[in-house]
């Protein structure tokens, strides 16, 4: 199978929050939102092209990386870093290295960039693989001075955040109520513009 990862264009945006929607879906609720979040990003402020990639086999996209702008609120002032999400891969292609090709090809290019870290609310299974480890590790806690093992960061230049101790803050957009009827609503129409898919109650999930 021959994999190419290459910088998002316009063209793949929809393709993108499709193989979003395909990978979600189900997963942590019935149906998801994670291609909704993929739609709006786009047009944020806080989203980084250079960074975010997609992975396409035989000019067919599978997958995709999107980075946003984040930063961490210190006694002594704030400091930029990086967070990203989704990281998703086409139910077809799961299990063939292109999620890991995704994230490690995208980290070499925001170390070689001169970015300082990256947090992530993510899967704790999987991200230590690569180097992530829990925000305690460092001194940082979200927002309400919490911490999960889910929420997790990486160092990109050597010793970025030491002595560092402060507040993770992303942007609004990702933000979202699943218990808020009026975002349903709006998530439901917007899922109109994708092919259908059942939605599921299931054991594992979490949302």
């Amino acid at each position: 199978m021959n994999i190419t990862v290459r910088n998002i264009t316009e063209k793949d945006h929809y393709d993108i929050e499709l193989v979003a929607k395909r990978a979600f879906w189900n997963l942590n609720m019935p149906g998801c939102d994670e291609h909704y979040l993929v739609h709006r990003l786009w047009s944020e402020p806080c989203y980084i092209p250079e960074l975010s990639l997609a992975a396409s086999v035989d000019d067919k996209v599978v997958g995709a990386i999107l980075y946003s702008k984040a930063r961490i609120e210190t006694d002594n002032g704030s400091i930029d870093i990086l967070t990203f999400g989704p990281l998703c891969v086409d139910p077809d292609y799961q299990k063939t290295g292109i999620g890991k090709t995704l994230l490690l090809d995208s980290m070499s290019l925001a170390t070689e960039k001169g970015y300082k870290a990256i947090f992530i609310c993510g899967v704790p299974e999987y991200y230590p693989k690569y180097g992530f480890k829990t925000a305690d590790t460092f001194g940082i806690t979200m927002p309400d001075g919490s911490n999960f093992d889910a929420f997790m960061g990486y160092e990109l230049q050597k010793d970025a955040l030491k002595g560092v101790t402060g507040r993770f803050y992303e942007y609004d957009v990702f933000d979202c109520d699943m218990h808020d009827e009026n975002y349903l609503k709006v998530l439901d129409e917007f899922d109109k513009n994708y092919p259908y898919m059942e939605k599921k109650v299931l054991p594992h999930q979490w949302r």
